[in-house]
C-alpha cells in the first residue's frame, strides 16, 4: 500500500513537472509593454504591448492581458511609453553597389561645378596617366548651377586621364574618353538599344554629352580592386547601418547573378539579419529569345520559393532615361534646355524598349509567376507599361502577379486610374520629390507637376503603392545618394516640402500620418509578397519591430524627420539599440 501510494505521488509529481514545463515552454521570451504599439492591422489599431516567442508575435493587447502571459524565463522591457512600428520596409535600395562605392577613397559631397572638377583634378594627381576617372550618380539638378560640367572644363582638369560623370545611363565626357571610347563624328548607336548623341549643330561633332548610352564608353577598372570578403564586409555594414534606422526589410531591385550568389552565402552563414526580397535584373537589348531564355531562368532558381530571408520575387529592368538626366520619356516634349542639354524641341525622352517587344518580355515574366517591374520615370513609360498590362489583362487577370511600376515619377490623371484598376502596385521614392522639385519646377513649370508623385490620388483610389529610397552610394542614411532615412521620406510624403524650394509641391497629393506609416510598412510588405509575415503587428506574424523616440502621429509636423529608432527587433531579436 506504502510503495502505491510513492509511485502515485512521483507520477503525480512527474505530471505537474511536465505540466509545469510546458508551460515554461509556452511562456513568451519577450514582453514589450507600457508602450503606444501602433499595429498597422486594417483597422490602425493602437495596443499597449507585445508578447513574443520563437521569432513570432504570441499577443498584442493592454498591458494587463500582455503581461499575464509572462513565465519565468520571459524578458521583460518597459517602453516608458514610447511608440513602436512594425518594422520598416524600403521597397526599392541598390546596396551591394552603394555599400562599395568609397571602398578604396572617401568622396566628399558635390554641390557645385567647382566641387565636381576639384575632385576630378584630386583624382588625376593620384592615379597614373591614362587611368580612368569616375564620378557616378552627382546629379545636375542637385548641382547648384544645375548642367553638366562640359567636355572643355573636364579636359582642363584632367587632360591625361579618360573622364566620365556619370549619371545613370547619361553622361559628360571629356575628350580622352571619347576618343578611346570611339565616339567621334561618325558614331552610331549599333547594338540594338537606345542611345543619343549630343552633336554641335554646327561640326556635328560630339558635345561630350550621352544620353541612355554609357554601356558603349570603354572604361577600363584601375585602383584597389575589393576581393569577395571586402564586398560581405561592406555589404553587412551598410545592413547595419539600414537596421539604426528601423529598416527591418528591403527590395533589391536590380540584383546581379554574382549578387544574388553572394546573398546566398551571407544567408547560408547565417549572417542575414534583415530580409532581402530580390528583383533580378534582366538585360532587355538583343534577341528576344535571349531575355525569354533568361526570364524562364530565374523562374528556376530555388529561390523563387526563398524563406522569409530571402526570395527572388521577380525581374527589373529599364523602360527610359532619367528625370535628372534629361532622359526620361514624356508624353510631351522635354523642352528645349541648356540645364539639360537639349536642342531639339519635339525632344521626349528615351523609350529603352519598344512596345511590341516590351509585351511579349511581360507575359513571359507573369506566366513564370514573377513580378514585372521596369524603371519607368517619364509618363510616357508609364503609359507604355500600363498599356501592355491591360492588354495582357484581357485574357488573364494580371494582379495576381502584382505587376510593378518602378519610380513612376510623372502621371496623369488616367494612369491613376488605370493602375487601381489592373492591381498594378507601384514602387515610389520620395528622395526624387524631396532633392529634385526646385529643378523639376524650373524646368517644367508647376502646373505639368500636377501629377509628379500624385500620393493623395493613388491612396484614394485603393491603389497599392510603397515608399522606396532607391538608395544608390555611401552608407549613411542622410549623406548618401539617395538618402535612405524612412522618416525624412515619411516627413516628405506628409508636407511635400523640398530642399532649397518655398512652399510644398502641389500639398493636395500629401499624405496623411497614418498613410505615411503605411507607405513603409504594410503597404511595402505586399510589394514585396511579405504580407503574410511582416507589415504590422499582429498575432502570427514574424516579430519585426522598431521603437522610435518620437511619436509621429503626433508630434509636431517637421519633427517627424528627425525621428530616431531607439532599438530594432528582427524576429524577436535586438539587433540595434541607440546608446
Amino acid at each position: 500500500m506504502l510503495a502505491r501510494r510513492v509511485t502515485s505521488s512521483l507520477l503525480w509529481a512527474s505530471c505537474f513537472v511536465l505540466a509545469a514545463s510546458q508551460l515554461i515552454a509556452q511562456s513568451p521570451d519577450l514582453i514589450l509593454h507600457h508602450g503606444k504599439i501602433v499595429t498597422v492591422d486594417a483597422k490602425f489599431s493602437i495596443a499597449e504591448a507585445v508578447a513574443i516567442r520563437d521569432g513570432r508575435i504570441v499577443k498584442v493587447g493592454s498591458n494587463r492581458d500582455v503581461l499575464a502571459l509572462k513565465g519565468t524565463a520571459t524578458r521583460v522591457v518597459d517602453l516608458g511609453r514610447k511608440p513602436v512600428l512594425p518594422g520598416l520596409i524600403d521597397s526599392h535600395v541598390h546596396p551591394s553597389d552603394a555599400s562599395m562605392i568609397e571602398f578604396d577613397h572617401s568622396i566628399p559631397e558635390m554641390e557645385t561645378i567647382q566641387d565636381v572638377l576639384d575632385y576630378i583634378r584630386g583624382r588625376a594627381a593620384v592615379l597614373k596617366e591614362g587611368e580612368w576617372i569616375q564620378v557616378r550618380q552627382v546629379f545636375i539638378t542637385r548641382l547648384r548651377e544645375q548642367r553638366y560640367p562640359t567636355r572643355n572644363e573636364l579636359d582642363r582638369v584632367a587632360p591625361k586621364h579618360p573622364v566620365m560623370f556619370a549619371t545613370g545611363p547619361d553622361a559628360s565626357l571629356n575628350s580622352l574618353a571619347l576618343k578611346l571610347s570611339g565616339m567621334d563624328k561618325n558614331f552610331r548607336v549599333t547594338d540594338g538599344g537606345p542611345g543619343h548623341i549630343e552633336r554641335d549643330p554646327g561640326s556635328g561633332e560630339p558635345t561630350g554629352i550621352i544620353r541612355s548610352c554609357t554601356r558603349l564608353v570603354k572604361i577600363q577598372q584601375n585602383g584597389p580592386q575589393p576581393s569577395e570578403e571586402d564586398r560581405k564586409r561592406k555589404l553587412l555594414e551598410l545592413f547595419d547601418d539600414y537596421l539604426s534606422v528601423g529598416l527591418t526589410s528591403i527590395g533589391d531591385r536590380d540584383a546581379s547573378e554574382e549578387e544574388i550568389k553572394r546573398y546566398r552565402e551571407l544567408h547560408r552563414d547565417h549572417k542575414l539579419k534583415l530580409r532581402v526580397s530580390l528583383s533580378q535584373h534582366i538585360e532587355t537589348i538583343g534577341d528576344l529569345r535571349v531575355v525569354e531564355s533568361n526570364t524562364h531562368k530565374v523562374a528556376g532558381d530555388p529561390l523563387v520559393k526563398g524563406d522569409e530571408w530571402l526570395k527572388i520575387i521577380g525581374i527589373k529592368t529599364y523602360l527610359d532615361g532619367g528625370m535628372l538626366t534629361g532622359s526620361a520619356y514624356m508624353l510631351e516634349p522635354w523642352g528645349v534646355s541648356q540645364l539639360y542639354s537639349i536642342t531639339d524641341p519635339k525632344y521626349r525622352g528615351v523609350l529603352f524598349i519598344p512596345r511590341e517587344k516590351l509585351l511579349p518580355i511581360v507575359k513571359t515574366t507573369l506566366e513564370c509567376g514573377l513580378q514585372f517591374t521596369a524603371h519607368s520615370q517619364g509618363d510616357g513609360a508609364v503609359h507604355t507599361l500600363l498599356d501592355v498590362y491591360d492588354e495582357l489583362d484581357k485574357t488573364w487577370p494580371v494582379r495576381q502577379k502584382r505587376p510593378c511600376i518602378t519610380h513612376s515619377s510623372f502621371m496623369s490623371a488616367e494612369a491613376v486610374q488605370k493602375v487601381a484598376k489592373l492591381g498594378v502596385v507601384l514602387d515610389l521614392q520620395p528622395a526624387w520629390l524631396y532633392l529634385d522639385t526646385r529643378t523639376l519646377v524650373g524646368h517644367f513649370g508647376y502646373d505639368r507637376l500636377s501629377f509628379f508623385q500624385p500620393l493623395h490620388s493613388l491612396f484614394q483610389t485603393g491603389a497599392m503603392i510603397g515608399g522606396g529610397s532607391d538608395h544608390m552610394q555611401k552608407i549613411g542614411s542622410i549623406r548618401s545618394v539617395n538618402p535612405y532615412n524612412p522618416f525624412l521620406a515619411m516627413w516628405v510624403t506628409v508636407t511635400r516640402k523640398a530642399k532649397g524650394y518655398e512652399g510644398a509641391l502641389h500639398p493636395e497629393q500629401a499624405l496623411s500620418r497614418k498613410e505615411a506609416i503605411r507607405f513603409y510598412t504594410a503597404n511595402n510588405a505586399y510589394l514585396l509578397f511579405q504580407e503574410k509575415e511582416t507589415g504590422s503587428i499582429e498575432t502570427g506574424k514574424l516579430a519585426d519591430l522598431v521603437v522610435l523616440d518620437t511619436d509621429i502621429l503626433k508630434c509636431p509636423v517637421d519633427e517627424i524627420r528627425n525621428t530616431r529608432a531607439l532599438q530594432t527587433y528582427v524576429a524577436g531579436k535586438l539587433v540595434f539599440e541607440r546608446r
